[in-house]
């Protein structure tokens, strides 16, 4: 049976919404978001569920520590907390020389927190609050993850970088001693 931990995303995580890679199609595929159905296929296929840390691509899984290596051991979801938090992650990263080491400083290291989060403690029931977050207003969702975070023992930093009413801290990742200095 072939291994279904990774589903390669079509984009790169890292990827600017500015950024000479991206092509015309692509762009109308981003805006619209039509990415999403090519997961939903994933999803009815048995390959991705609703729900679960995002899918990684293998340049950056090569990066990962032993800890972050952990959010590959189930499958991975269209939803998480990470794609409520960071749903703007192509604007963060806007204008940025480096976006893929940038992704690596000050977001990888607060999704892996997130995505490790959510497997320790997830259930049906917040399977359907992360779903139903995706759908409303973001400062309501980012709210509604706040409660979450407490409520599951978040550490104080982390609970910041999620409200996302800060500048986003370069962070080493989960497991690592230091932010990430160079990318491929």
């Amino acid at each position: 049976m072939r291994d279904l931990r990774l589903i390669l995303y079509p984009f790169r995580s890292g990827t600017a919404a500015v950024d000479r890679r991206i092509t015309p199609v692509d762009k109308v595929v981003r805006k619209y978001k039509l990415d999403e159905l090519i997961q939903l296929w994933n999803v009815l296929k048995g390959d991705m569920s609703f729900v679960g840390p995002r899918p990684q691509v293998m340049i950056d899984v090569g990066l990962y520590s032993e800890a972050e290596k952990r959010m590959l051991a189930g499958r991975p979801g269209i939803a998480d907390l990470a794609s409520i938090v960071f749903f703007d992650e192509g604007d963060i990263l806007k204008g940025s020389s480096s976006p893929g080491r940038l992704y690596n400083q000050i977001i990888r290291p607060w999704k892996g927190r997130l995505a490790l989060l959510y497997i320790d403690k997830r259930s049906l029931l917040i399977d359907v609050w992360l779903i139903l977050l995706t759908i409303v207003p973001r400062r309501t969702a980012l709210k509604v993850v706040q409660r979450l975070l407490r409520r599951w023992g978040a550490d104080l930093l982390l609970l910041r970088m999620a409200r996302r009413d800060d500048t986003l801290l370069p962070y080493p990742s989960l497991g690592a001693t230091e932010v990430v200095a160079q990318y491929h």
